[in-house]
């Protein structure tokens, strides 16, 4: 193997790596973006194949919101690729096991990706901890139903100001899953909304004079948009901090005129909306699809930080092949989490734990399907209790 791993340092490198990213993906469109502006610097890992760069993996420093509302220190991983030409040599297992050493030394607790193929992640410790679905309302039979809030003042925003009013409402999301969004993924939303032709519309709601939710939405074939028996609309983010927020913006998208359908392109499995309208049936509901791979880089500060459920506390081994620090046995309650020397009641690899971390997935099915090792059987029910949270977590945000 000639490659070898280091920071990517330079304009041109950094370049040179997105470029690898985009040609790794091969359905990416390229796109006149100058990789500095929407990257952290210090975080892009390249391998060179001598001066040639041929693989990368980067991550933006974020947070992530746990169950109770913490948040805890968060790698956004992304631009994962290596080019064609240098595939089946392990590179990507290199970059990513170095990316893991670098995330740790950093101190931040957890990691998290999109996943493009999902076979490959679990490898490295990584599990599906949130998942999504898409929705299509049919205006024509959609009526929100009459108890549902009323909501607030929604507005328009102009182009020039949107970013910083949007960055404000979502950094102040809470819900298990969001996640923090740093300055480069802000830039690389305008970039692309300003490379469209089409026009994207903001709307912001607001309660009581706080800002507390939006919605960025654009129509589809608009060529054909006025002789088109179905003018669809599509959400690409929706933001609701409250519940009069994401009743005011249903009653925005859901009254719009000359449009026939509104497509969600992302929402919580647990999502409200079908249970807004008077006719369910108005609200189609995609396939459920892996939203947020989860790595719990330091196991023992990740559980720390999060709230419990109320019952008696489970003891669970932890394996972990490539992080040593987060094997061991640690005892979860209501109250403390502490490593232990006691026997478990349960043992699981750390990708396991990472699909129940944030409790969209429960223990008594990751054991059904053979990735639990259950030395106490009351310890699945109690593992269950204990890591419930009240809705399904979610993050929203793709990168």
């Amino acid at each position: 193997m000639t490659e070898h791993i280091r920071t990517l340092t330079t304009a041109d490198e950094i370049n040179a790596g997105f470029r690898v990213f985009l040609r790794a993906m091969v359905g990416l469109p390229f796109r006149d973006v100058d990789a500095v502006e929407v990257t952290d610097p210090g975080r892009y890992l390249g391998a060179l194949d001598g001066t040639e760069v041929v693989g990368g993996a980067d991550s933006y420093g974020s947070w992530l919101a746990v169950p109770g509302g913490a948040r805890v220190p968060h790698a956004a991983v992304t631009h994962v690729g290596v080019l064609p030409t240098h595939r089946r040599r392990g590179i990507v297992s290199r970059l990513i096991a170095r990316q893991l050493e670098d995330i740790a030394a950093r101190g931040e607790v957890v990691a998290s990706l999109r996943a493009s193929e999902a076979v490959i992640y679990e490898r490295f410790g990584y599990g599906v901890a949130s998942s999504v679905r898409s929705a299509r309302v049919n205006l024509r039979r959609a009526k929100l139903r009459p108890e549902v809030p009323a909501g607030g003042r929604v507005r328009l925003l102009d182009r020039a100001v949107t970013t910083e009013a949007l960055a404000g409402i979502a950094d102040r999301a809470a819900w298990p899953g969001a996640i923090g969004r740093p300055a480069g993924w802000w830039r690389l939303q305008e970039i692309l909304r300003a490379a469209d032709p089409v026009t994207h519309y903001v709307v912001v709601h607001s309660t009581e004079g706080v800002d507390d939710g939006y919605a960025v939405y654009r129509p589809l074939d608009t060529g054909g948009w006025f002789a088109s028996q179905e003018k669809t609309v599509t959400v690409t983010d929706f933001v609701a901090l409250t519940d009069s927020a994401r009743a005011g913006l249903w009653r925005h998208l859901l009254s719009l005129d000359l449009v026939d359908v509104i497509a969600f392109e992302s929402l919580p499995l647990d999502d409200p909306l079908p249970l807004a309208v008077v006719d369910r049936r108005a609200v189609e509901l995609g396939p459920e699809r892996d939203e947020t791979w989860l790595r719990l880089v330091d196991v023992e500060a990740a559980l720390r930080e999060r709230a419990w459920g109320e019952e008696d506390a489970v003891a669970l081994r932890v394996s972990d092949p490539l992080l040593e620090s987060n094997n061991g046995t640690f005892e979860v309650g209501p109250k403390s989490v502490a490593r232990t020397n006691s026997a478990p009641h349960l043992s699981a690899d750390v990708a396991t734990l990472a699909a129940a971390y944030l409790g969209g997935t429960r223990w008594r099915h990751l054991a059904a399907a053979g990735r639990v090792a259950v030395h106490d059987p009351d310890a699945l029910r109690r593992a269950d209790a204990l890591f419930a949270t009240p809705s399904a977590p979610f993050s929203g945000t793709v990168f």
